[in-house]
């Protein structure tokens, strides 16, 4: 982990999300993991897919559309709003309820669901207003976290993107990875020391096969 900057406190990592995301889902419960077994400390930032695929609408399959202007959005403008007006510290717990609603619980992103998730968290249950707000009033702040974090991976990528610091004061930063079921222990900080060896090599972009799964929740 020479690549990586050392460090007696625990070092930062960047984790965006989209919380409709099943993968990105999966990784989080991997990262939380290796805050267990290694000294790091996860930040939690929101990113969007319907952000990510607004200018190519037309080359996604109508099912994915749909489900990008049907409900992508709700989630992603509520977890904004409850960030924007009670601070980054609700993100994680957020994140965590809504995830276990949507994914494990296989709620889907509804607004019951989102509904739910704020009142397992102790969030103003007005928050869900946001959900179907046409002119978003925290639009701006979304789309402006959402590109720091694709900004340091490229437009061909999904979510999650973590960033960590590197040796040279700047950041390694990477899409994914793709796991599931989610690594536990030992196995999940086996998984993050060699992503962090692979993603620290300059000119490194990309390691890859088919899924021949979809995304495992059964020990989460």
């Amino acid at each position: 982990m020479s690549e990586i900057a050392n460090a007696s406190e625990k070092i930062p990592v960047d984790f965006w999300f989209d919380p409709s995301c099943p993968w990105a889902w999966m990784t989080s419960r991997w990262v939380l993991e290796v805050e267990k077994v290694r000294d790091i400390e996860v930040r939690w930032h929101i990113m969007s897919l319907a952000v990510l695929n607004e200018e190519k609408l037309d080359q996604l399959p109508e099912e994915y559309r749909d489900f990008l202007a049907t409900k992508a959005w709700k989630p992603v403008k509520v977890v904004t709003a409850a960030w924007q007006k009670h601070g980054a510290d609700v993100l994680g717990p957020l994140y965590t309820a809504l995830g276990t609603r949507i994914h494990n619980n296989d709620e889907g992103p509804t607004v019951e669901a989102i509904a739910g998730a704020l009142k397992d968290v102790g969030l103003p249950a007005d928050l869900i207003d946001y959900a179907d707000q046409e002119d978003f009033e925290f639009d701006a702040q979304l789309r402006a976290s959402h590109k720091e974090g694709i900004d340091k991976v490229g437009q061909e990528v999904g979510t999650p993107v973590i960033a960590v610091p590197g040796s040279d004061g700047g950041q390694i930063a990477f899409f994914g990875p793709v796991v599931t079921p989610a690594p536990k222990g030992e196995e999940a900080a086996r998984l993050w020391d060699g992503t962090l060896a692979v993603a620290s090599v300059p000119g490194f972009y990309e390691i890859k096969r088919t899924r021949t799964k979809g995304p495992d929740f059964s020990n989460l």
